[in-house]
């Protein structure tokens, strides 16, 4: 019998990257293969096939990436306390596969089935594999960031891939077809997983694995494109005859989906759970700083101020998903450069992850030019040239009517506008979690995880409610009066952008103040 690595030997790998890497590389790639194809087709589906209005659309998308984003949490500390990351991301990954063949199958009859299975499927799969890669280093490990950035292309080529194939396959071929490929790669995703997990050693088994031996595995933050994973410790445990905990997870997240579909159809469900759940989770918050110090509250309140302000970017950037999706594929010729033929949606889907592909080292490098020079923002300032940046990108957008013909806008002026928005993007990106978790009181992290993580959902909870408003307009419209409703609307979010960039460059300081020696 093979002897199991153990975490040392894992850890003391020779060479720039452990061989785990390029395993869990490839299995998140497909599932991001999965994951941003499936988004990049849910509004244009809806709107063409399930024959539903452009604002009910918009909501549908808000309400279906919020309960993403809510199960991301849930699924997270179900890995964490009980399954461990590798059931957890097995588990997703069957969900995620049935909800994909269910769509493949009949997209129009059992949309909201389809749907109901993918989101519990990526609340169990999406937090853990980027937990796993931190485990594979030591603390202080300088490869870490390296294996990260290679990780970290690994999603953004997946997210390009998907997001451009399914949609262009569904719109001109067959939309069976195009589910059916979202299920085919994530079937890779996980074989993937299933036949190299060996190599992985002691590392996101379950916490209840009949083992004697108790090995914390170290602490790290997850990494994505700007969607922060969970972090936290596992560590294996005597199994003390609890095993039914794991088959309890199984049979409550099935019986959870009949709900699911309920609250993602009907959005007005949707409306009073964010109304209540957000409010509930800031009145337990205050109640829990009050045992606190002084000092501690004031890192709390420095929190509270990303986690608000990240609720309008990701409102506004998801527009990605929901309104642009229409705009696109409505409003955009599909010429690039007058050379390339390409389909505007999927370059809607797929721009983004390109850009970010190329710019993400070039940006990291000037981070650490600046730093050398004791030039470089802090936080707070880059969050808010993160803003001023989606601003110049939705004032672009706004711009694209001004190079249109008859309705039908410059596919080249659009992508210049995804271009800019990446740097937006690329401002927020190291902060996420790891400011969530510094700012935090250890007994207070995984409260503050949850926020993070809540944030996201009103985040997209926020853009379908946003994208319904910019997509409303007479049924009879032109395609000129369209494009004039779209971009009047993308001035008006450009415009909110500049203003919340510039203020949180003003209240920089103060919320600095607030942060204390937490950089």
């Amino acid at each position: 019998m093979e002897q199991q690595l153990t975490l040392d030997e894992i850890q003391n790998f020779k060479g720039k990257y452990p061989k785990q890497l390029w395993y869990l590389f490839f299995s998140e790639m497909w599932e991001r293969f999965c994951f941003y194809g499936m988004r990049g087709m849910l509004t244009y589906f809806m709107v063409t096939h399930l024959m539903m209005a452009d604002d009910v659309a918009n909501l549908q998308y808000g309400a279906t990436q919020a309960f993403v984003y809510a199960f991301t949490f849930i699924g997270g500390l179900f890995a964490d306390k009980i399954l461990g990351f590798r059931k957890s991301l097995f588990w997703g990954g069957i969900l995620m596969i049935v909800g994909s063949a269910i769509l493949s199958f009949d997209p129009e009859k059992f949309f909201f089935l389809g749907i109901s299975f993918t989101i519990i499927g990526t609340g169990f799969f999406k937090p853990n594999i980027s937990t796993m890669v931190g485990s594979l280093y030591k603390k202080n490990d300088e490869r870490r960031d390296a294996g990260f950035s290679l990780f970290y292309s690994g999603i953004n080529i997946g997210a390009l891939i998907g997001g451009y194939a399914c949609i262009a396959i569904g719109k001109n071929y067959s939309w069976h077809l195009a589910f059916g490929l979202a299920g085919i790669v994530m079937t890779i995703s996980l074989l993937t997983f299933i036949f190299t997990q060996k190599s992985l050693g002691p590392i996101g088994l379950s916490p209840f694995k009949n083992d004697s031996r108790e090995k914390e595995l170290e602490e790290t933050s997850g990494f994505e494109t700007i969607k922060p994973e969970v972090a936290s410790i596992q560590t294996a445990k005597p199994s003390n005859g609890k095993k039914w905990y794991e088959y309890a997870v199984y049979i409550g997240s099935l019986a959870i989906i009949p709900v699911i579909m309920t609250m993602v159809a009907k959005t007005e469900y949707t409306d009073w759970f964010m109304y209540i759940i957000g409010p509930c989770t800031l009145i337990y918050l205050f109640y829990e700083m009050s045992k606190y110090s002084v000092s501690e509250r004031k890192k709390l309140m420095a929190a509270l101020v990303f986690i608000i302000f990240s609720i309008l970017f990701w409102a506004f950037f998801e527009q990605s998903g929901g309104s642009l999706s229409l705009f696109a594929a409505k409003n955009l010729d599909d010429k690039l450069l007058g050379v390339f033929t390409l389909d505007p949606n999927g370059v809607n889907n797929a721009a983004n992850s390109l850009f970010v592909i190329i710019f993400a080292p070039i940006v990291g490098l000037i981070w650490l030019g600046m730093a050398k020079k004791k030039i470089e923002p802090n936080t707070v300032v880059k969050f808010g040239l993160g803003f001023i940046f989606l601003a110049g990108a939705f004032y672009t957008f706004f711009a694209t009517k001004f190079f249109a013909t008859a309705g039908i806008a410059s596919l080249d002026v659009f992508t210049v506008a995804y271009l800019v928005i990446t740097f937006g993007e690329l401002c927020l990106s190291p902060i996420g979690l790891s400011i969530m978790t510094k700012l935090s009181p250890k007994p207070l992290q995984g409260v503050m995880m949850g926020m993070w993580f809540l944030a996201s959902a009103y985040g997209q909870y926020v853009a379908g409610i946003l994208g319904a408003g910019l997509s409303k307009g007479g049924e009879n419209d032109s395609l000129a009066q369209k494009l004039i409703t779209y971009t009047d609307g993308y001035k008006q979010l450009a415009l909110y952008a500049l203003i919340a960039g510039i203020v949180l460059i003003i209240i920089s300081p103060l919320v600095k103040k607030l942060m204390q020696e937490v950089k």
